[in-house]
């Protein structure tokens, strides 16, 4: 069914009750031929994925925002710079517009994952299929607790600013996210982005731990990356992370690997 929010775009945006992902809807919608812009939201997805292979995004109905927006770009080079970051940036614009209470405490974490305070309230997952590129967005809206093994790392919009948030509020921060999307991709183009991220980018300027290599190194498979630790210097301008190492003068930049904290890396 289509829900009748607004979205700049000037594209439907679909909603099912269930689906297996949001990303798996979008490859059917571009199949059929739906414009660019288009959104798939749904209440409950089976078998949503990370960035990360083998690594589950995990939800309870009613209570997340997950969606894809379908974008369409005829050429590769149309393809905006840094697309996920920048994604990353209009959502947490989006969130401080749905709850100003919480302006300056949401960050992007580089690369897709966006942060209130020191927990992830946010996955981004960005996949290209010809000339079409699928933005996956999933937002911890409502959720009043997570499992035991992700209350560290976890948080919600509901918990961050301590009050309940209907299942229906969902679908304004929806139509502000796109907005926002909107902004950053089709208005802003390529002017001061770098800037804009750099603002908001998670420990910038903090001495951090790194594992250069294939996303999703755990800590226990510490020996087979790289370990990086320095200073998180900024964003490069294709988006890469620049490091300065210990020890070192100059920044280096890395296009794959993840952040780690000092005490996941020393309690291996």
């Amino acid at each position: 069914m289509k829900l009748t929010i607004r979205n700049p775009f000037n594209a439907p945006v679909y909603f099912e009750e269930t689906v297996t992902s949001t990303m798996d809807v979008s490859r059917q919608l571009a199949a059929r031929e739906e414009p660019h812009g288009t959104v798939i939201t749904a209440d409950f997805q089976e078998a949503g994925r990370g960035r990360i292979r083998d690594r589950s995004w995990e939800m309870d109905r009613n209570v997340s925002l997950p969606f894809t927006i379908l974008l369409r770009y005829p050429r590769i080079e149309d393809i905006p710079r840094a697309l996920t970051l920048r994604a990353g940036l209009a959502v947490c614009f989006a969130i401080e517009d749905f709850s100003p209470q919480l302006k300056g405490s949401v960050k992007i974490k580089w690369p897709n994952d966006i942060m209130i305070g020191s927990k992830k309230a946010v996955g981004i997952l960005c996949e290209a299929d010809g000339g079409n590129v699928h933005v996956g967005i999933g937002l911890n809206v409502a959720q009043k607790e997570f499992p035991v093994s992700l209350r560290e790392k976890a948080i919600s919009i509901s918990l961050a600013v301590g009050r309940d948030i209907a299942p229906d509020e969902r679908f304004c921060l929806l139509e502000k996210t796109l907005a926002r999307l909107y902004r950053e991709l089709e208005t802003a183009k390529e002017s001061g982005w770098k800037n804009r991220l750099e603002q908001r980018l998670y420990r910038r300027g903090e001495q951090i731990v790194f594992i250069e290599g294939a996303a999703g190194q755990e800590p226990s498979a510490v020996g087979s990356g790289k370990v990086i630790e320095g200073r998180l210097e900024g964003i490069g301008p294709g988006g890469e992370l620049l490091i300065v190492p210990q020890g070192e003068a100059e920044a280096l930049p890395f296009v794959t690997g993840e952040l780690l904290s000092v005490y996941r890396l020393h309690t291996v």
